[in-house]
């Protein structure tokens, strides 16, 4: 089915240019047209078409189908005029009618649109090019084969899309240059950490990536910056069909990615399953700087670290489903994602002292990693006799296992003795919805819902190594058991009206929350509380080609178990990275204003956000009270801070055999910290010599990225991206820019089945992050990882049915067109 959507009966009337025919200026407007648009092979309605009626080649009105497929125009004045219906993928209908004093509303019955084969190859399957949508809450990129091959993951892509940025060296996620921004796999959150799941999914089995930024109160409220759902591909196509692809990027190592999917649909039973795998191996390294003299303006050079890093894995993804037609009015879905990852980790840091009279130092670092992370989803909708009129119930249950080996070693004159560490993580996490949708009229609807969600996490941590004591004395590392667990109930309502050139959407979502943190069975932190989420959205539609919205949503973020995990994330010989399992969640109000603007030859978007944050979320860095040399990084709330910024993207087609996709992104953050640094002493440190700083930092950022697709001949094709990434400072360092260039080639085989891609990534060798900082001591550096890579991809699509998509609900992941409402 078309999920709940944000606008779901969205029939807007576009503003008129101006009327040829002489009687409209002087007669009433009595005429309406309605009809119903359906596909030709399927019968089925077509929601979201374009309909328009022109006289003499000029736009009188216009409008998009509802779900049904139905559409009604009013107010038309008497003449003759052409209507007409777009959809992509089909061919425009166009038909001649009149209004007349006797003949003033005018049915035209059934639409049956017929399939454009041409573009359906290159768009219904996997599109030449990707195209980005902006949708009425999102922006929509669908993957075409000039994003799938700039990597073999989907790690490899972020950073081509609009206001997304990915860290190379840690594998985190931002957008808006924030990184609380939940990332969900066909519209559900997954127990595999953010990091290693970007790198699990293969480029070429991504359909779809949403970017919701301003999500509505029908969704999870969790992520500051919203929410990027990555699609799967899924066939639903009559008889068998399916989809092989295969590439490898070689740099230093060699990354190989491989997927296939495939359906068979008969009578009322579709089955269908995916296999995707990356194995790859990624070298990445550097170097670390630190100088004396903090106030000095001459750097008298204190400390070398050298770093260099080896990450070899292998991920497998696994996918089997089976949709049951019950009748025309009941169905049934039922789905497993089966994610298996194998990775080692070796790394080794070389501390170099300047002075001669300080050893010189070597750690060694091998971790071993294997995890399995299993879902299972149970869908049932029931339709009612009134069209859209339907409740749907979804239960999905996930479990995630997580065994880490670390050894730790340290060579040349260090007396820090070697040690292993042991990390067994174990996560479950259980969500329930139940959801109704009542038309209330053709312009109005009313949706209302449950969820229940519950999830835990066990982290079971044990050591070879010693630690100090408060005492000071130094004894073996105690074994932690670090218990996380939270329980969510959620109500929601939601109301969406249209009417003329306005459409808007009021809603709420109440959540009732526990928390509780246990370590070594004694409850360390409680926490309840209960929040409403309120959202809003108007629409004003100006003319056909003019279209503003502005919006307003409120939303969390519900610390991470990385943020709240008392036992040590990592280690080097110098800083220790902890949790801190008193953290609160920080809330953040933010408010949108979109503007979008068609153009002959394509489109351009223009946004402004701006964001209130309650109880801010961030780093702060302690010198180690046990061992006064070290620091301690870990997580606090401060005052309440705000951000803000812009957008610009667009679509555009100069020429015939030239596609353009363009964007630019600037924002702004004021970031609060705490820091702590030692006083200079000419005698032993102690804790007295400890100052304690508050840091805070005004950030502005600004990114550039420009996707070019040139056609050649019918078959090749060629594409040159160039991105771009400003200055960007945060608590502890400041970033210098960075740019790349990517080029590449795609040609196509057998009538358009196959295609063979060739790209060169990071042309010029440009790509590395280099940065300078002041806290919590002077320093400078840089890293650099595989970037510039060659990738070759084939991709064959095999079958030949007719395109049938089962109309089921994949709850926050296809475009939702309406939400709102109070609770």
């Amino acid at each position: 089915m078309k999920h709940a959507i944000l606008f779901c009966t969205l029939l807007i009337s576009f503003f008129s240019f101006g009327q040829n025919n002489a009687q409209s200026d002087v007669l009433p407007k009595i005429g309406t047209i309605n009809g119903i648009v359906i596909d030709q092979s399927l019968n089925q309605p077509i929601p979201y078409a374009t309909v328009t009626i022109k006289s003499n080649q000029v736009v009188i009105q216009g409008s998009i189908t509802k779900e049904d497929g139905s559409f009604q125009l009013s107010n038309i004045g008497q003449g003759t005029y052409t209507l007409e219906v777009q959809f992509i993928g089909y061919q425009t209908y166009h038909k001649t009618f009149d209004i007349t004093a006797k003949n003033p509303k005018v049915d035209i019955g059934t639409i049956s649109l017929a399939e454009n084969i041409t573009e359906l190859e290159g768009v219904d399957v996997v599109a030449e090019r990707s195209t980005i949508e902006q949708k009425i809450d999102r922006k929509v990129i669908n993957v075409g084969k000039d994003l799938t091959t700039q990597g073999a993951s989907a790690s490899d892509i972020m950073n081509n899309l609009p206001s997304v940025n990915v860290d190379q060296q840690t594998g985190e996620l931002s957008m808006r240059g924030n990184s609380n921004v939940r990332v969900m796999v066909d519209g559900k959150l997954s127990n595999v950490p953010v990091a290693q799941l970007l790198k699990q999914i293969p480029s070429t089995s991504i359909k779809q990536i949403e970017l919701i930024t301003n999500p509505s109160a029908k969704y999870n409220p969790e992520g500051m910056s919203g929410i990027i759902n990555i699609i799967l591909r899924k066939n639903a196509m009559n008889g068998f069909n399916g989809n092989l692809s295969l590439g490898l990027a070689y740099q230093d190592e060699a990354k190989f990615n491989s997927a296939i999917d495939l359906n068979y649909r008969s009578g009322k039973f579709n089955f269908y399953g995916s296999y995707g795998n990356t194995i790859r191996k990624g070298a990445n390294g550097g170097k670390i700087e630190r100088f004396d003299d903090p106030g000095s303006t001459e750097f008298n050079e204190n400390q070398l670290q050298l770093l260099d890093f080896l990450d070899n894995s292998k991920s497998h993804l696994y996918k089997l489903g089976v949709d049951y037609y019950i009748n025309e009015k009941n169905t049934v879905s039922v789905f497993t994602n089966q994610n298996l990852y194998d990775g080692k980790f070796d790394g080794q840091t070389d501390i170099i002292n300047m002075d001669p009279s300080v050893s010189d130092m070597k750690q060694v670092f091998i971790q071993k990693s294997n995890n399995h992370n299993e879902q299972y989803n149970f869908d049932y909708k029931r339709d009612f006799e009134k069209d859209g009129h339907n409740i749907e119930f979804e239960i999905d249950y996930s479990n995630y296992e997580n065994n880490e080996d670390a050894d730790f070693r340290f060579l040349g004159t260090s007396s820090q003795p070697d040690y292993l560490d042991f990390v067994d993580t174990k996560r479950q996490q259980t969500v329930a919805n139940l959801d109704y949708v009542n038309p209330l009229s053709e312009t109005a609807k009313v949706e209302l819902g449950l969820e229940y969600r519950t999830y835990e996490t066990d982290v079971d941590y044990s050591s070879t190594g010693f630690s100090f004591n408060e005492q000071g004395d130094l004894i073996p590392t105690p074994d932690t058991d670090f218990i996380y667990a939270m329980d969510i109930y959620s109500a929601y309502a939601t109301f969406s009206q249209s009417f003329e050139k306005w459409s808007y959407q009021v809603g709420a979502r109440m959540e009732d929350v526990g928390v509780t943190a246990d370590t070594n069975t004694v409850r360390s932190f409680t926490d309840d509380y209960l929040q409403i989420y309120p959202s809003a959205f108007v629409t004003y539609s100006l003319s056909e080609k003019n279209q503003f919205q502005l919006s307003f949503s409120r939303r969390v973020d519900r610390p991470g178990l990385g943020q709240v995990n008392p036992i040590r994330e990592w280690s080097t010989p110098k800083i220790s990275s902890y949790g801190n399992d008193e953290l609160l969640p920080q809330f953040t109000n933010s408010y949108e204003l979109n503007y979008t603007r068609r153009l002959e030859h394509g489109s351009l978007t223009f946004g402004l956000y701006y964001r209130t944050i309650e109880d801010e979320i961030n780093q702060v860095l302690y010198v180690d009270r046990i061992d006064l040399t070290k620091q301690i990084l870990t997580f606090d709330n401060f005052d309440n801070t705000n951000a803000y910024g812009f957008e610009i993207s667009s679509n555009y087609k100069p020429l015939s055999w030239w596609n353009i996709n363009a964007s630019v992104d600037m924002y702004t953050q004021t970031q609060r910290g705490l820091t702590e640094i030692l006083r200079p002493s000419d005698n032993d440190l102690s804790v007295d010599d400890i100052i304690t700083q508050e840091v805070e930092v005004d950030n502005v950022a600004f990114n550039a990225r420009l996707n070019n697709n040139f056609t050649i001949t019918k078959n090749l094709s060629l594409s040159l991206f160039g991105f771009y990434r400003g200055e960007n400072e945060s608590l502890q360092l400041t970033s210098e820019p960075m740019y790349f260039v990517n080029t590449g080639a795609r040609y196509s085989f057998a009538g358009g089945k196959g295609s063979f891609s060739l790209n060169f990534n990071d042309v010029f060798n440009t790509m590395k992050f280099s940065f300078e900082g002041e806290r919590p001591y002077k320093q400078n550096g840089s890293f650099h990882w595989e970037s510039r890579t060659i990738y070759a991809g084939l991709t064959y699509r095999f079958g030949g049915g007719k395109n049938r998509r089962v109309d089921r609900k994949s709850r926050e992941s296809n475009t939702k067109q309406s939400s709102g409402g109070f609770m």
